[in-house]
């Protein structure tokens, strides 16, 4: 019987890994983090959001194009056409439908920041964002990709939390805390991933490790927000920093799960993408990775504010196997 019950001990650790009991702290933080993400993302594309969507010969780079060039990977993905055509049949203007598509979105981040109607604010911001940044698709970066893949999460997860109006208006049962655990689990597995495939296509070129990559990301506009003069100053800590980037995301799925490095290479992280933020002004993908980043590892860390960590019942209670 030892076959046997080492494929139960197997089965029961995967269980207990994939489903460990949880509060629903980091809920809030994903809640409250995305929802500022939200409103920060379309308060920034405030006088260029027709500019940006606008369809043929109206646009910085036609609508049209970006969601021609979408449709060659699925043409089931959304797209703000979409809801243009639908005002269309409707009598309603292209202008009037995206001014009431951002002022959609925007109020949906105002929801999820209040923790009101979370799950139906969660699934509009994710499918608004998910068409704008599909619609724009040539101006889109890593900041919109990260923003659709933490709004999916959210959507998904069981809200609402105990910190939400949602949970102070109305009277909800307590949430599963295995269920809250899985939710949480995916996530962090997610950002795992992640980090070591960016580390990796990293470390297989030599452009990190003599900083030549660091110097063309700093100096090509319209990042270039350092002085080249500082830069070639300081330009023999360029190779360090460039190598440090690549052992922090190589190393995070190693560290951070360690509970004696976890606050260290949290820290680690964080402080590099404040460091994009500022340097670069890349301010949508410094906040939405320091967001994923705290609701996957912050909470129950040493992180001021996210360093309590509250007791929750096991759902899958010890049991001894039988021989």
């Amino acid at each position: 019987m030892t076959p046997l019950r080492s494929a139960l001990g197997g089965w029961k650790g995967l269980i207990e890994f994939l489903f460990p009991p949880e509060s629903d702290k980091w809920l809030a933080v994903l809640r409250i983090g995305m929802g500022l993400q939200v409103v920060v993302f379309t308060l920034f594309l405030r006088s260029d959001w027709h500019y940006l969507f606008a369809g043929t010969g109206k646009g910085l780079v036609s609508r049209e194009l970006g969601e021609a060039i979408t449709s060659f990977d699925s043409p089931l993905i959304p797209k703000l056409g979409w809801l243009v055509a639908l005002g269309g049949h409707a009598g309603i203007s292209e202008e009037t439908v995206l001014t009431l598509a951002w002022a959609c979105l925007l109020c949906m981040g105002c929801c999820l920041l209040l923790g009101l109607f979370s799950r139906p604010a969660a699934i509009i911001a994710w499918f608004l964002h998910l068409c704008a940044a599909e619609s724009g698709g040539l101006l889109a970066y890593g900041a919109d990709n990260f923003m659709t893949t933490g709004l999916f999460y959210l959507m998904l997860s069981p809200l609402p939390d105990r910190y939400a109006l949602d949970h102070r208006l109305v009277k909800i049962t307590p949430k599963d805390p295995q269920l809250l655990g899985f939710w949480r689990r995916v996530l962090q597995v997610h950002v795992c991933f992640v980090y070591f495939i960016g580390g990796l296509a990293k470390c297989l070129g030599d452009g990190w490790w003599n900083g030549s990559n660091l110097w063309r990301s700093l100096t090509r506009p319209p990042l270039n927000l350092i002085s080249p003069d500082i830069l070639v100053r300081f330009k023999y800590a360029l190779p360090v920093l460039g190598i440090s980037i690549c052992l922090i995301e190589l190393g995070y799925p190693f560290f951070i799960w360690i509970k004696k490095t976890r606050f260290v290479w949290l820290v680690c992280i964080l402080a590099m993408h404040i460091a994009i933020g500022l340097t670069m002004g890349l301010y949508l993908f410094a906040l939405v990775m320091i967001v994923l980043n705290l609701a996957a590892f912050g909470v129950g860390s040493r992180v001021p504010f996210l360093r309590h960590r509250e007791r929750v019942p096991a759902v899958f209670p010890e049991k001894q196997l039988s021989p």
